[in-house]
Formats: C-alpha cells, structure tokens, sequence
C-alpha cells in the first residue's frame, strides 16, 4: 500500500510539473507572438505603400482598411520611414475639429504622441529624428523649421500614425482633404 501512495505522489508531482511547465510555454508563446507576427502593422502597410507614403487606414478611401478602428468616428492615416535615409518631415495644412499624431517604431510600441492642442495654431507640422539628428539639427535650425514639433525618437525605422476627429458626415470631405493634402517627406539635413 505504501509503494502505491509513493507512486501516485510521484505522478502527481509529474503531472503538476507537466501543467507548470506548459502554462509557463503558452505564456511566452503569447508573448512573442507580436515579435513573430506576419500581419503586424508595419507588414500591412509595406504591403499597401512604399515609405513616405501616406496611406489612409480607415475604408473611406475606398478599398478594405488597412487597419480596422475601433472608434467610427476617427480616420486615420499613416506613413511608413527610416530614419537612417534621414530624418523625416510631417505636414498637413488646413484645420479639422481635432486631430492627434502617434510615432510607432516598427514593433508596434508607441515612441510619442501629441495632439493639435500641442501644435503652433493647430498646425500639423512636425519632424522626427534620431537623437544623433537632433544635435546637428540644433546647431543650424533652419528657419522653414522654426515652427516645427521635434519628436526624438532612438528608432531606426517607425510608423507616423495621424488620426482627425469626423463629428458628424458633414466633416468627412474635409477631413479627407486633410489627409489628402498631408505629406511625409523624407528630409536631408
């Protein structure tokens, strides 16, 4: 009787080590999925542009999205880059009821956000740069850069991510005129 209390001790011990050791498996496995991840946003959007391209994300362009949101009423655009071509330059003229910039690097994590409210006279008008441009930007800024938002990002490359605000359907041509006058263009400096 002794040697079948041992037995099933044992097997017990087997079996909780078995669930440990898996719960610990599934646990990184979920975790590196992001890093694995072929459908990342990154892949989506190389998939549908080339760098400095502005490309919408919501369905209002016509065509699937390229990302769903989850709030109907934001459209969204963004651009892909590399900051080792140089840095990057961000712009888009006229005034929608609200909009907001985030800088992705290319995993996904978010580097930096901001808002119109951040923006001299609500203007889009922002540069993102490694910290080493930074320090030659700095010595000589040119004047054209005077206005602009810095957004040091230590990324090589990342995604700039611009979302505007629709109230209601009268907003939506603005609001795609916004993007559609919007530009990520790669800067030499």
């Amino acid at each position: 009787m002794r040697s079948f209390y041992a037995a099933m001790r044992r097997l017990l011990h087997a079996v909780l080590l078995g669930l440990l050791g898996a719960g610990i498996v599934h646990i990184a496995v979920l975790l590196l999925v992001p890093e694995f991840s072929e459908r990342d946003a990154w892949s989506r959007l190389s998939m549908a542009s080339d760098l400095y391209k502005m490309t919408r994300l919501d369905a209002e362009a016509g065509g699937a999205p390229v990302v769903k949101s989850v709030d109907p009423l934001f459209y969204a655009t963004a651009c892909r880059f590399d900051l080792g071509e140089g840095l990057v330059r961000v712009k888009a003229p006229g005034h929608v009821p609200f909009w907001s910039v985030s800088v992705y690097d290319r995993s996904g994590h978010n580097i930096y956000s901001f808002n119109d409210h951040t923006a001299t006279e609500g203007v889009l008008d922002a540069v993102v740069l490694t910290p080493a441009q930074m320090i030659d930007v700095r010595k000589d800024l040119p004047e054209d850069l005077q206005g602009a938002i810095f957004v040091e990002a230590p990324i090589e490359e990342g995604i700039f991510v611009i979302r505007a605000f629709v109230p209601d359907s009268s907003w939506k041509p603005i609001v795609s005129r916004f993007f559609e006058q919007s530009s990520c263009e790669l800067q030499d400096f």
